[in-house]
C-alpha cells in the first residue's frame, strides 16, 4: 500500500508503519504503544480491541472515531498490530483506505495523528476531514 505525506509530514513525524497485515489502516509503531499504554491506563480488559470509525459530524463533516472493544463484529475487517486487535467496520473502511495513524508529541500537544490521503481537508483539531 502507498501512502504519500509531503515532506514537511515526514520530517515531522519520522514514523513507520507498525508490522502488520496490509488492510484499509496502518498504524506506527509509535501509536500502537500508545493504545496499549492508554488500555493499560483506563484499566481495561488486555483482550479489547480498537475499534477505528468515521462518523457523520466535526467541523469538516466526518469525524475519525477511537474506542476500545472486547468484540468484533461478523462484518468487520480485522488487524493484528503487536497483539492489538483493531476493527474497522466495511463503511469506514471505505473512507480510511490508506489512512496512516500515528502519535504525535508536540508543543501544542500530543494525540492521535490520522494521515489520510482521501480527506480533502482537514480541520484544526486534526479529528474531522471533508472528502
Amino acid at each position: 500500500m502507498s501512502h504519500e505525506t509531503s515532506d514537511v509530514e515526514s520530517q515531522e513525524t519520522q514514523a513507520t508503519a507498525a508490522p502488520g497485515p496490509q488492510g484499509p489502516i496502518d498504524l506506527t509503531d509509535k501509536a500502537v504503544q500508545m493504545i496499549k499504554i492508554t488500555r493499560e491506563q483506563e484499566n481495561l480488559d488486555p483482550d479489547s480491541g480498537l475499534r477505528v470509525a468515521v462518523r457523520g459530524g466535526g467541523c469538516s463533516g466526518f469525524e475519525y472515531s477511537l474506542d476500545f472493544e472486547l468484540d468484533s463484529r461478523d462484518t468487520d475487517h480485522l488487524l493484528e498490530y503487536d497483539g492489538l486487535t483493531v476493527m474497522i467496520d466495511p463503511v469506514s473502511a471505505r473512507y480510511l483506505d490508506g489512512t496512516v495513524i500515528d502519535y504525535v508529541l508536540g508543543p501544542a500537544g500530543s494525540g492521535f495523528k490520522f494521515n489520510n490521503p482521501k480527506a480533502s481537508g482537514t480541520c484544526g483539531c486534526g479529528s474531522s476531514f471533508s472528502m
